[in-house]
């Protein structure tokens, strides 16, 4: 239902209109700003425009402050605000810290620049931003061509750029360069074949060729072209052969700009730390921690131990220890260690390598908790009730030894009833009791109700050769349960202690789904007769009732899917959001300083914070956290895009050989464009064009998240089963093309959604001729 807008009818009170906030006393209060001014203040003060700042900007208080929520809650459904973190911006507006490509200059010599993505997905804002200089700035200075991170500010100037921005990290490679595959043409000519989809074929004259060869993976640059042929280009490095191991991943790593080599600098300072001393720790080495990780995990970050609580007030509770290694004793701020772990921000995991966030000396040695080995380590103790309330917990900087090093399987089979002379020697005083606290922790699990998919993950496995041998849904077991709950267990506590020390951090936030988001799962279920409550705050549980519903039905895969895309994404920030998908208030990364930035941040805090030495945050830091925080965002996505692309590329080479191959494949997503279609037996991703799907003129049902038949009303939804023939695939790009072989179905609702699409969904017409004989299974 809509609620109303207007100062006046929306909560009694007479609206002022002002461009800007009335000064703080009694006569302020008898107005409410108009919809313009909030709109006005949000555009000119980008990092004070939460709600709490802005009912404090226009003095707003009490019944006020209800007014106002209702007030911007309509504006995010008109689509006039959108959120970043805690933060509302102006559809269409920049958020206050993005990421630039910086394309020429002005009249006076100033840096212009622009978005690199744009400020929404449906609209072709793309604003001019001028590039403030600072002269006290160090590190290297930004140029024509390069990528930037900054923070941005709104300007008043009608004739000039929308927003000034303060350049905050300068990366490192210029986007003018293009990476890409040298070939020898039909022709004779060397051309470059590019890994980017939409990157238009390069001709490299041989005085430009630097020594690459045919068959080399190759950085050029774009040079003058003349007005007829294809572009001419000029190498500028040779990354290695095509054809040699981890060539694949090497395309993801050039091509997102994940920095792969560690510098001399850093490497030099890796290999001149000494390890840590028990000076200053309390001695853990007698407790049987373990640590319990994939079979071919390298590092060790985090060990586990339990026992039963034998406080007669806590019956039937347990005690649960987690340590994670003592990262921050050995990568002290301010260093190159530090800088580069900044620069990267996390490790990315590739199926054939794993692109560190430290050099090996730190994660894979001195960091890393080893069998039998003394380790430094933050270790956090915690009591939990028997219906898995945690009770209390404290932090303690120890050193510590890990009695035994288990893969998941191998502790699993232990507890199954099949030891082996690792786990036989410790079932009864270690593992048994494990697995006793993991039922306590459970049951407090439950009781939170947390956001449960199902949505198997899979993992491919290589040949020595680097090729694709096969592709697993490897099981989940409680053996990952038990560590995941612990560790979850260990990120609140960490958040809980900083914030009642009232030391600032950094939190894994993950919002709730946003109106809009929440408003098109609400459309789509009623597709299939399902309801979703409106108006209350929606809970994890909600969703977990909706899947349940489904569970074991035709459309459950369906439903997972479209449920996990209502979801916000998950960032890291010094504003706490809580986390939805946990249903947790706090939330903070805690448990893998090796691999992960974030979890370096909150060691430090909780160093400083508990007067555990002297290497804690510095004041410098937590003036730099909203930055930080930005930074190791976007690494993090960056890396979950290369992960996901070198994915893509490896099982389109794979099944090169297989054109005019059929398949099962589900469809994974809907556009007015086409279909895309996965092969869950490859997790691989492909597409099929609205253009080749025959018999009818197909519409987009955004809703439905289908696209059905004008004159039949049959079509296909998401998560469909469907039958389809490979015809096309570009292994460079990682892409594959797929024609459809099933007969479109019935479509609940195609009908009743035809009025609504027509006039606001694009209809493509799809080829009248006839499939032959030979196409029909």
């Amino acid at each position: 239902m809509a609620r109303s807008i207007s100062g006046s009818k929306g909560g009694g009170g007479k609206t002022r209109s002002s461009d800007t906030p009335a000064a703080s006393g009694s006569a302020a209060r008898d107005f409410r700003p108009s919809r313009e001014d909030i709109l006005r203040y949000i555009a000119s003060n980008p990092e004070k425009s939460g709600k709490r700042d802005i009912a404090k900007a226009y003095s707003l208080k009490g019944e006020d402050r209800l007014w106002l929520k209702d007030l911007l809650r309509d504006l995010q459904d008109e689509g006039l605000l959108t959120k970043d973190r805690k933060r509302l911006i102006r559809r269409g507006a920049l958020p206050h810290v993005v990421v630039l490509d910086i394309f020429s200059r002005d009249a006076e010599g100033g840096l212009l620049a622009r978005p690199t993505e744009r400020a929404t997905e449906d609209d072709e804002f793309n604003p001019i931003v001028s590039i403030k200089q600072r002269r006290d700035a160090s590190g290297p200075a930004p140029g024509v061509g390069d990528r930037v991170l900054a923070k941005t500010f709104p300007t008043n100037d009608p004739t000039g750029p929308a927003y000034t921005a303060r350049v905050m990290k300068v990366f490192d490679r210029q986007r003018e360069a293009v990476l890409g595959v040298l070939r020898v043409g039909h022709d004779g000519t060397f051309r470059i074949e590019p890994v980017e989809r939409r990157q238009a074929e390069l001709v490299v004259e041989a005085e430009f060729l630097n020594d690459a060869k045919p068959g080399d993976l190759v950085e050029v640059a774009p040079v003058r072209a003349g007005r007829y042929g294809l572009p001419r280009a000029k190498v500028l490095t040779v990354v290695g052969s095509l054809t040699s191991e981890k060539a694949v991943s090497m395309i993801a790593i050039h091509a997102h700009e994940i920095p792969h080599i560690f510098p001399q600098e850093v490497i030099s300072e890796a290999e001149a730390v000494k390890p840590a001393t028990l000076s200053g720790r309390e001695d853990w080495r007698d407790l049987p921690l373990i640590t319990i990780d994939p079979a071919d995990a390298k590092d060790h970050d985090d060990a586990v131990f339990a026992e039963p609580d034998m406080d007669e007030k806590n019956p039937g509770g347990v005690v649960a220890t987690v340590a994670i290694a003592d990262v921050a004793a050995y990568v002290r701020s301010g260093t190159a260690l530090d800088r580069e772990a900044l620069k990267r921000g996390n490790s990315v995991y590739f199926p054939d390598r794993v692109v560190p966030m430290l050099p090996e000396r730190i994660s894979n040695d001195l960091c890393s908790l080893k069998e039998k080995v003394d380790r430094p380590a933050l270790a956090v103790r915690m009591v939990f009730a028997a219906d898995g309330r945690k009770i209390r917990h404290s932090f303690h900087r120890i050193m510590m030894r890990s009695a035994a090093r288990l893969a998941y399987r191998q502790a699993q089979t232990a507890i199954d009833g099949a030891p082996d002379e690792t786990t036989g020697p410790i079932l009864e005083t270690i593992l048994k009791p494990l697995w006793a606290a993991y039922e306590v922790l459970k049951r407090g699990r439950n009781a939170r109700q947390p956001l449960e998919l199902d949505l198997p993950e899979r993992k491919i496995l290589l040949k020595p050769d680097g090729t694709v041998d096969r592709v697993i849904v490897p099981d989940r077991l409680d053996a990952h349960k038990l560590i995941e709950e612990f560790m979850i267990q260990a990120n609140v506590a960490a958040a809980e202690t900083l914030e009642a020390k009232k030391q600032l951090l950094v939190y894994r936030v993950h919002d709730a789904p946003s109106l809009a988001k929440q408003e098109s799962l609400r459309e789509f279920l009623a597709t299939i007769g399902l309801s979703l409550a409106r108006g209350a705050q929606m809970k994890p549980a909600q969703f977990n009732g909706i899947l349940e519903r489904v569970r074991g039905e035709d459309n459950e895969a369906l439903v997972n899917e479209v449920v996990l895309r209502s979801q916000s994404q998950a960032i890291y920030s010094p504003e706490n959001l809580g986390h939805f998908g946990l249903n947790l208030r706090r939330y903070a990364h805690f448990t893998s300083p090796i691999r992960r930035y974030s979890d370096l941040i909150v060691h430090r805090a909780l160093i400083g914070a508990l007067g555990l030495g002297k290497d804690g945050l510095t004041r410098s830091e937590e003036e730099r956290l909203e930055d930080i925080s930005a930074l190791i965002s976007a690494t993090e996505r960056r890396a979950m895009a290369a992960e996901r692309d070198t994915v893509d590329r490896l099982i389109a080479a794979y099944l090169a050989e297989r054109l005019n191959d059929t398949f099962d494949a589900r469809i994974s997503g809907v556009t007015k464009a086409g279909l895309f279609v996965q092969l869950p037996q490859y997790g691989a991703d492909g597409f099929i064009p609205v253009s080749s799907l025959e018999g009818d003129y197909y519409i987009f049902d955004e809703a439905g998240r289908s696209l059905f038949g004008e004159r039949t009303g049959k079509g296909f939804q998401l998560a469909d089963r469907v039958e389809v023939r490979l015809v096309e695939v570009a292994p460079l790009a990682g892409a594959m093309r797929f024609e459809m072989l099933t007969d479109p179905k019935p479509l609940p609702g195609s009908k009743r959604s035809f009025h609504k699409a027509k006039g606001q969904k694009s209809r493509a017409r799809a080829s009248q001729s006839r499939r032959g004989s030979n196409r029909r299974r």
